[in-house]
């Protein structure tokens, strides 16, 4: 991944002629961390990292900060979505 820190998740994509598909690994213990780091519920936070993950898959990236700024309102948009 080409850097030092520690990742909530961590996504393969094996997306081909349009059928997404990948492997998600999602890390509970640094989900945890960064539920309680953004003051947000530890599910809301899953979701997020779940979210980013399948996003990957359908072609947006984080590398730049235009593309985190555009991941980040995509995060927000589907998390909208949800009901309870």
């Amino acid at each position: 991944m080409k850097h030092n820190t520690l990742t909530d998740i961590i996504s393969f994509d094996y997306t081909d002629d349009g059928l997404i598909s990948g492997d998600v690994f999602v890390s509970i213990d640094r989900v945890k961390e960064n539920a309680e780091k953004f003051n947000v519920s530890f599910q809301d936070e899953l979701h997020r990292v779940m979210i980013h993950g399948i996003l990957h898959f359908c072609g947006y990236k984080d590398k730049t900060k235009e593309e985190e700024q555009l991941m980040r309102s995509k995060e927000d948009y589907y998390l909208s979505l949800r009901t309870f």
